[in-house]
């Protein structure tokens, strides 16, 4: 992200909120061990969300099936966490907006803006989604591991992470 870009702040409620909503799409997982979409879409399945992969190169992601895009996914989403390069997010956001998804999670890891680039931010407003603006969804799936407990405390000190009832 440019130096001149200010991060939007993470709410911290919301995003556990988001979590917590339904069935969630996860776009971007793979069935490379080394992806970390398939880490998040593990995660959430452990924690007993009922979740989708949405990779148009994969058949399956983790032994589940795996959907080439959003359009094509069965029954009802109730969020789609974006775990895509920035360049490739804008059109996701179009995707979730069309499929009727209502809510969205713009992935940022530590490095780079992921698929929470300014536009992609900007795009899922203007198109009246509600928005978790960057962040790891491991920082907020409880219990929360040391590294993204540590993650969380950071963003907290450095502003990028918004109000909390913890």
């Amino acid at each position: 992200m440019p130096a001149h870009v200010t991060p939007v702040p993470v709410d911290a409620d919301a995003a556990t909120a988001f979590l917590r909503s339904g069935r969630l799409a996860v776009v971007g997982a793979s069935d490379a061990r080394d992806s970390f979409g398939r880490t998040i879409y593990e995660a959430l399945r452990a924690q007993g969300v009922e979740v989708v992969a949405v990779h148009p190169g994969a058949g399956t992601v983790a032994g589940d099936a795996c959907h080439p895009s959003l359009l094509d996914v069965p029954g009802q989403l109730d969020g789609a966490i974006v775990m895509v390069p920035a360049p490739a997010s804008v059109d996701v956001v179009r995707q979730v907006a069309a499929r009727g998804i209502p809510r969205i999670w713009l992935f940022k890891g530590v490095g780079g803006p992921g698929a929470a680039s300014p536009e992609a931010i900007a795009v899922a407003e203007e198109l009246g989604l509600e928005v978790v603006p960057g962040a790891c969804p491991l920082m907020f799936l409880e219990p929360v591991g040391l590294v993204h407990r540590v993650h969380r405390v950071v963003r907290r000190a450095r502003g990028h992470l918004a109000s909390s009832s913890r």
